[in-house]
């Protein structure tokens, strides 16, 4: 309602993957966070670390005439970010670690941003180049110009995204031939890392799918 009304709602959801563990699948979103992205005039933001957090809510402060959702993890994350001279979540996705002449360009969001970081890193030790591209707010990275969204997203390069929840509609960003990684099921009780494991959401096994890809 507040997307219909145009007002400046801001709403923080908390627990927003399948880091929630012991909570069981009950409470663990699977289609909701991709489902709110389809909303009309309504902008999701999933922030990877304290300095996207921090420039999302400053988004969402200005987003004039929409709510804004700010969609953040249950489970302590790592300090991705070292600058935060300039807000680089304002065009919705950048590239967080960058390679030259990259083979692999990981489009990752919120928690799974870390994973995204660890797999490049073991890719990179099999002299396979990958950079990482944060994405907090698909829809401001799709409302960029080609030239900016092209140099974020190369031509030729195998395109992968990695979100704990449904793999569905990340195809507008990889792709037909690249891969998209997440969870088409309902998630299931246990320790968070041994969930993340269970589907497949770790560096070793997405590496091992991204070199079978690129083979």
């Amino acid at each position: 309602m507040s997307a219909l009304q145009q007002l400046r709602v801001i709403y923080v959801l908390t627990h927003d993957s399948i880091g929630l563990g012991e909570d069981g699948p009950t409470h663990q979103p699977i289609e909701q966070i991709m489902s709110m992205r389809m909303i009309p005039n309504l902008e999701v933001f999933r922030p990877c670390d304290t300095i996207e957090t921090a420039e999302c809510w400053q988004l969402a402060l200005e987003n004039e005439g929409k709510p804004s959702v700010l969609a953040l993890s249950r489970q302590n994350l790592p300090q991705l970010r070292e600058s935060a001279s300039e807000n680089l979540s304002a065009k919705g996705g950048y590239t967080l670690v960058p390679a030259s002449a990259p083979k692999v360009v990981f489009i990752a969001t919120g928690s799974e941003v870390e994973i995204a970081v660890a797999t490049a890193k073991s890719l990179e030790g099999q002299g396979i180049a990958a950079s990482v591209v944060s994405m907090p707010s698909v829809s401001r990275f799709l409302a960029q110009d080609a030239a900016y969204r092209a140099s974020v997203l190369p031509e030729g390069a195998l395109r992968v995204s990695i979100e704990a929840g449904t793999t569905f509609g990340w195809a507008m960003l990889t792709g037909d031939k690249g891969l998209t990684i997440g969870i088409d099921e309902f998630g299931l009780s246990g320790p968070a890392p041994e969930l993340y494991d269970h589907f497949g959401l770790n560096a070793d096994t997405i590496a091992k799918r991204v070199v079978a890809a690129l083979n």
